[in-house]
């Protein structure tokens, strides 16, 4: 039991420590950070569904992340223009090796977040893309002002977060329902017990950015805008815990009779 939830201790830990540190400690967070969230989703993938499955993750997410930035940073598409500074290290195709990484960390508890919630193949990837790219309010603004890419045409934007253009949050919504429904073809349907710690890596994930932004980060629009977006799964998955909890002989883990 203590072995399952350590890993996810560790990135919130390094996740606490970000706003109170700045500079280079910082980038070094982001990219520890990123490396961390990618493993414990990797091998939760490969402890919990097998080899094959991880495998299948790292092909479509990571594999499909650098494929869709790598267009994105050559053509515009589907996202806008935008460039990448050189501040998260080493790049393949032009894309730091980390974004990859970053899009593998979040779709797999996206995925099975919204497969707590529903159980029919169709609404559950949506839900998971909505759930995916609504991470993307809180992420874009936060990497954004740190310096870590910029946009070449960042208009029309969000009110109250410039330097991001629409279009942006458009194309992160395609790619992430067409990776959901490949992920739906890659993996089982099946929810257990053992998807406890992903789906508090959503949650976690969830709360803390509102915290961050509107209070460390000095960024209160994102952290509205991003408040209101992930609410889509994010509410919705904590309302079905709770209720499973309180219900008598549901562990929270485990879907009831549909």
């Amino acid at each position: 039991m203590i072995l399952r939830w350590l890993p996810l201790s560790l990135l919130v830990l390094a996740q606490i420590c970000y706003p109170l540190t700045a500079g280079g400690t910082r980038t070094g967070l982001t990219v520890a950070t990123v490396v961390l969230g990618f493993a414990i989703s990797l091998g939760h993938a490969a402890v919990t569904r097998g080899a094959r499955t991880a495998a299948l993750l790292v092909v479509i997410a990571a594999g499909g992340g650098l494929l869709v930035e790598a267009t994105g940073v050559h053509t515009g598409f589907p996202f806008g223009g935008y460039a990448y500074s050189g501040q998260l290290g080493a790049k393949v195709l032009g894309v730091p090796v980390i974004i990859p990484l970053a899009w593998a960390w979040m779709a797999w508890p996206a995925w099975l977040a919204a497969g707590r919630v529903v159980s029919r193949r169709v609404p559950r990837v949506l839900l998971a893309g909505a759930g995916l790219a609504t991470w993307d309010l809180f992420l874009d603004p936060q990497m954004v002002a740190a310096g870590h890419w910029s946009w070449h045409d960042p208009e029309p934007a969000l009110p109250g977060v410039p330097g991001i253009p629409l279009t942006n949050y458009l194309g992160w919504l395609l790619v992430a329902v067409a990776m959901a429904a490949l992920l739906s073809l890659a993996t089982d349907r099946v929810v257990t017990r053992a998807d406890e710690p992903m789906y508090a890596l959503y949650l976690w994930t969830y709360g803390s950015s509102i915290l961050a932004h509107a209070v460390f980060l000095g960024l209160p629009a994102s952290a509205v805008w991003g408040g209101l977006g992930m609410a889509v799964l994010a509410v919705p998955l904590a309302v079905t815990l709770l209720r499973a909890r309180r219900s008598t002989g549901a562990p929270a883990g485990v879907p009831a009779a549909r």
